[in-house]
């Protein structure tokens, strides 16, 4: 199959931020992702270089425009390696090729006569660098910018976009995939509901010369919407090259929300101008705010990738906003979060997993893989899990559910874990007569170990490449490196070699991030005092934020025995979803054997406290009731079985 992926150009009035960050991570993991599959992929990048906005950038920053755009394009060029993208292809809108091929499409349509001359007096915004309509103004303003637009009247060149409207919807309804997730086709379609405008896409030179001429009026340069969408096709060599004709016709765009109506809309139509196929899909997702305020220049909290490299490394910002976006909508970044993340999910689920399996194959088994014996039932459902999770992470990337894809393998992890404690190695290893089924068990668990490298290869690159490195078997060998030919089990060859590397995630202490210090405005600042100030101090109440910072999760009991000395404590031993001790006051409620197997409510970021010795790692929550006159503590639980380590909303 082949696969042609692309972001949106960046427009190079400001430097790179992390929605540009994630929008281009995203196009990197499925492009990833379609060559772990075998696909022939091809991922572009690149910079929107003309227009009104770049003339007042530049004229701040007291350059000419070209040398304005060069270095700001450059920045993003730049940022990219530091976060493991690898475009094949970086265009530019001021590259020689794209200039030519924009003037070309402007006189195919033109000639067709869809380009007309006309007189307009519209609202224009010098912020969208575009007329808006009265509908789209909020109490007079635009929305995006909230300013009144300035009411020109000019002449200019017209793009008879309305003449493609029913064409374009009948499009989008014989084709429900075209847009998603759906929630943006439905928005476009209500906008296509009303009567639409033909597009204005030229700007005369006696206020802009900063952009590409009309081939068939030199007074005017093109509108940039149309010269910068078309860098989807001069990419890959419109319209004669073998590339335009191998991946065109399977050509899906990866964009914010923010930049909808041209991609959905203006594309579409101007593809149907020019007489060439539609693109086949457009995957839009929503906005990254900073501690659930939009990110602002103005008020000092606009993050950018390369500090969030230097502070938290490349493969935790990776994993952080492919894990904790849902594909489509809004999500917040802030520092807590994401160390968290790094914590939980890849030092103590993945990073641990890895080190103790390494670790115990070092000691029974001197690092050297064993062949593994027969398998019993647990063996079977380890196996059976890994074809479950290939499976399911396959369906979610494929869909760009790329949270659920990487949920899938944590459930998986979790389940490794699990193995662990159930099969219980270190007491195999006592047992001379147990060595067959002790090599099982450590065969199984480096094995699983490869899968997870495998799967994980497109999500964080130089995790999986250093775990294929401690596995022994290199960072591009076929097992780990591609889908198709990796995902079964039992391909790894016993008598290969461990190998010693650095922990893959370290844990993280809470950094202290000046920059998101700033992220509040002084007003909002002043207003959340005077709230605090207002809240009484006895009301028995919490904030909905106070209450979110609780991390519950659903853990199974894998075992469970008395504390020493204690007739009130029981020593749990819960997986949620990686091992962790608990301390409990049930032991005058339940007795050990009852526990074994049984799911709990667990506040997983309780702060670590010694209880008669034993290091508890969360509290398990419980009622209290009275029977025969009695108080009973009752264990609180899901009602239904629910993978350990999942969270309660």
């Amino acid at each position: 199959m082949t696969t042609y992926i692309t972001t949106p150009i960046y427009y190079v009035n400001a430097q790179p931020h992390l929605g540009h960050a994630y929008t281009t991570i995203v196009a990197d993991t499925y492009s990833r992702f379609r060559r772990l599959v075998d696909d022939n992929v091809r991922f572009q990048t690149g910079t929107d270089e003309h227009g009104d906005k770049i003339v007042e950038a530049a004229e701040k920053d007291n350059v000419a425009p070209k040398a304005y755009v060069d270095k700001i394009s450059a920045m993003f060029r730049d940022t990219w390696p530091l976060l493991e993208i690898e475009p094949d292809n970086f265009i530019r809108t001021t590259d020689s090729d794209h200039v030519a091929v924009v003037q070309q499409i402007l006189q195919k349509v033109y000639d067709s006569g869809d380009i007309y001359f006309d007189e307009y007096t519209g609202l224009y915004c010098q912020g969208c660098e575009r007329y808006l309509t009265e509908k789209e103004l909020v109490d007079g303003n635009c929305p995006d910018h909230q300013k009144p637009p300035q009411q020109i009247a000019e002449k200019n060149y017209f793009f008879r976009m309305s003449k493609y409207q029913q064409q374009l919807i009948d499009h989008i309804n014989d084709n429900p995939d075209f847009i998603t997730p759906e929630r943006y086709r439905n928005e476009v379609l209500s906008f296509l509901a009303e009567p639409l405008e033909d597009l204005c896409i030229s700007r005369p030179k006696s206020r802009l010369t900063w952009g590409i001429e009309l081939p068939f009026d030199k007074n005017f340069v093109t509108y940039v919407w149309f010269d910068a969408l078309i860098n989807y096709l001069t990419g890959i060599g419109y319209p004669d090259g073998d590339k335009y004709k191998d991946y065109w016709p399977v050509a899906e765009h990866v964009i914010a929300k923010d930049i909808l109506k041209p991609h959905a809309i203006y594309w579409p139509t101007m593809l149907m101008g020019m007489g060439v196929p539609l693109y086949q899909k457009l995957h839009v997702h929503g906005y990254w705010n900073v501690n659930d305020t939009k990110m602002s220049k103005s008020i000092g909290n606009v993050v950018r990738p390369k500090e969030l490299v230097e502070t938290y490394g490349v493969d935790t910002l990776r994993y952080f906003t492919l894990r904790d976006m849902s594909f489509g909508l809004d999500s917040s970044f802030n520092s807590e979060a994401i160390v968290t993340r790094q914590n939980s999910d890849l030092a103590n689920d993945l990073g641990n997993l890895f080190s103790r399996v390494s670790a115990m194959v070092k000691k029974y088994r001197d690092s050297v893989i064993p062949g593994p014996d027969k398998d019993d039932e647990r063996d079977q459902e380890l196996r059976q899990a890994a074809a479950t999770m290939v499976e399911k992470y396959s369906e979610m990337m494929n869909q760009f559910k790329f949270h659920l894809g990487i949920q899938a393998v944590w459930e998986f992890v979790g389940l490794v874990n699990r193995y662990i404690v159930t099969n219980e190695p270190w007491g195999l290893a006592k047992d001379q007569a147990l060595e067959k089924r002790l090599d099982t068990v450590l065969y199984n668990l480096v094995e699983a170990l490869r899968i997870l490298a495998l799967v994980l290869r497109p999500v964080i690159p130089g995790t999986a490449r250093k775990m294929g490195d401690g596995l022994g078997i290199g960072r591009d060998h076929d097992t780990i490196s591609s889908l198709t030919l990796g995902g079964k089990w039992g391909l790894l060859v016993p008598g290969g070699r461990l190998q010693e590397i650095e922990p893959l995630f370290p844990r993280m202490e809470k950094k202290e991030d000046k920059r998101q210090d700033k992220q509040t405005s002084p007003t909002a600042a002043k207003k959340e005092k005077k709230k605090e100030k207002e809240q009484p101090a006895e009301d028995g109440l919490v904030s909905f934020d106070y209450f979110k910072n609780i991390d519950l999760r659903i853990a199974e009991i894998v075992a469970a025995e008395p504390i020493e000395k204690s007739d009130r404590l029981l020593k749990l031993t819960v997986m949620a979803p990686e091992q962790r001790t608990v301390v409990a006051g049930i032991a005058e409620h339940y007795n050990p054997g009852q526990l074994v197997g049984r799911q709990v409510i667990l506040v997983a970021n309780l702060k670590p406290a010694k209880l008669m010795g034993v290091k508890s790692q969360g509290m398990v929550l419980a009622a209290k009731t009275v029977v025969d006159g009695r108080e009973k503590l009752v264990l609180c639980a899901p009602g239904e079985p629910i993978e350990p380590g999942s969270g309660v909303a």
